[in-house]
């Protein structure tokens, strides 16, 4: 089916609803219907019953940063890196960070300084020069006249793909306009590459030497949303008999705090108590697992066991433990710990795979939000089943559902437009090619003059509407999925990679375990018009 006649099924499906909000119901016996930003939406089928483990990032998946003090503090911690380290002036101290203004997809032009945002096709729709958005003919200039397209790809452009992203697209942004404007302000030789280059440097320094996770850790509840869902859901899958597993890039110590302010079953005042209860959530868990190295099948990492007390890693002969020197048998794990519960470090997903007697990797399906880091590599390489955490996309779809009378509206002004443009060309051929007496020469040149003016005025209102409907979603890139009417790179890239797609992670906990996922033809919001009736 294509998407013209998925769209099409969607609209009808839809219209039947009349005035009430889109909900499906929950798939778990006697469940709630479930609201539209809370579903899973699906790409390409996936029966939960295949499925033998589930498998979790923790960063921005089953923990979800408050961009409002998270991106803050990384913004803050990155611009003391530039002005101490770096050599910048002490005036950036003085910036400020607003949180709102950058978007997952976008792609940095780390050559021209410029932020883009481009569809499907890679033709870029908005673009901005640092703050300031670039015209029609500028964009033509630079990115559509050349006989080979581009890449949009590295080591020219930046793809901010993930939320972490945020903070260094806009101080990219700020950096282009200071450069402009007082290029004596900056670094001798800091062109637009340098200074992208610059600001990751920067922010590489912040995650090495501890400053984001050092505050986090102090107080996580300022950091990180609090949801309870998350550990009905883990019990559920694990009920279900599935096996369970997080692999995540950070490090033991971070990692524990994380996953015990997400698990603790009463509120945390300040700081917080680490134990080791959440482990049996868990059949494994890999810390510091240097994603998305950790999942090409020729990765020769090393992995060690880590003692959870002390922190301490233990050589394990490919996970399997194995005596320390002076010692003639494995070291247990402490008191209290069951042994089922393991946490390493390091090491490949050949590595998990045999931890968790893997036989198939179509019987895995994997939980992240990173398209490249997460999702692209573990479903492309290794055909693990994948699911992507969209937080945005909550919003999204409750916004689709609201203006859907603009929507309306806007396909009518489109429509109108092709119409009287169908005309005016109709009449400007009969003016050109048809043999006319001159009193019909005449009307027609009347009636051309006419429409002309009526297709200058619907093309107008219809760019006055459009620009309007997507300032809705966001001021500036509009729609997250959606560039004008075609999908947005980003969206291309869900379709493409992610079997199934959520606003949360704890979604998974309002459908039944052994559901089976299909393509759905009525709520899929990057491929239909809502419509009301």
């Amino acid at each position: 089916m294509d998407h013209s006649d998925r769209t099409m099924l969607g609209d009808k499906a839809l219209q039947s609803l009349g005035g009430e909000k889109p909900h499906i119901w929950s798939s778990l016996e006697g469940g709630p219907p479930i609201d539209i930003g809370k579903q899973i939406f699906c790409n390409r089928s996936l029966n939960m019953r295949n499925i033998v483990a589930i498998g979790f990032d923790m960063d921005y998946t089953l923990a979800q940063y408050k961009p409002e003090t998270f991106e803050s503090l990384a913004y803050e911690g990155t611009v003391r890196k530039l002005v101490y380290d770096l050599g910048y002036p002490q005036e950036l101290l003085e910036w400020t960070f607003d949180w709102k203004y950058m978007v997952r997809g976008l792609v940095l032009d780390k050559k021209r300084g410029n932020i883009l945002k481009m569809d499907r096709h890679k033709y870029v729709k908005v673009a901005y020069h640092g703050f300031r958005e670039l015209s029609k003919e500028d964009k033509v200039g630079t990115y559509g006249n050349t006989f080979i397209r581009d890449s949009f790809d590295e080591p020219d452009y930046a793809l901010i793909d993930t939320l972490f992203s945020l903070a260094e697209a806009y101080l990219f942004a700020q950096l282009v306009d200071l450069r402009d404007n007082n290029p004596g302000k900056v670094p001798e030789g800091a062109d637009y590459p340098r200074m992208y280059k610059d600001v990751r440097a920067a922010v590489d320094l912040c995650h090495r030497d501890g400053t984001l996770k050092q505050v986090v850790a102090k107080d996580p509840k300022r950091y990180i949303n609090e949801d309870t869902s998350i550990v009905p859901m883990l019990k559920m899958l694990r009920n279900s008999g599935r096996l369970t597993f997080l692999v995540t890039n950070s490090l033991w110590d971070y990692t524990n705090i994380v996953m015990n302010f997400l698990c603790a079953s009463h509120k945390l005042e300040g700081g917080i108590t680490c134990k080791f209860d959440w482990l049996q959530y868990f059949d494994v868990v890999i810390t510091g697992s240097a994603k998305p190295g950790f999942f090409l099948e020729d990765n020769r990492a090393n992995i060690f066991e880590v003692e959870p007390e002390s922190g301490m890693l233990l050589n394990t002969d490919n996970g399997t433990p194995m005596p320390q020197v002076g010692s003639t048998s494995p070291k247990m794990l402490p008191k209290g710990l069951n042994k089922r519960y393991r946490v390493f470090q390091g090491g490949s997903v050949g590595h998990l795979h045999k931890l968790l007697s893997i036989e198939s990797s179509t019987q895995v399906l994997y939980v992240g939000d990173h398209i490249y880091g997460d999702i692209l590599r573990s479903k492309k390489v290794l055909g693990w089943r994948t699911m992507l955490v969209v937080p945005e996309l909550e919003r999204e779809v409750e916004l689709l559902w609201e203006l859907r009378d603009t929507r309306k509206q806007l396909r009518l002004l489109r429509n109108e437009r092709d119409l009287v443009e169908d005309r005016v060309h109709h009449l400007k051929w009969s003016l050109k090619f048809e043999s006319l007496g001159d009193d019909e020469k005449q009307n027609m040149i009347s009636s051309l003059g006419e429409l002309e003016s009526r297709r200058d005025q619907v093309r107008l209102a219809h760019q006055q509407a459009q620009g309007d409907y997507h300032q809705k979603f966001h001021k500036i890139w509009g729609q997250l999925m959606k560039t004008g009417y075609q999908n947005s790179r980003f969206a291309h890239q869900v379709e493409r990679f992610a079997c199934l797609y959520t606003s949360q992670v704890s979604n998974l906990s309002l459908y039944s375990p052994d559901k089976c996922y299909r393509p759905s033809e009525d709520f899929m919001p990057h491929e239909f018009h809502i419509l009301p009736s």
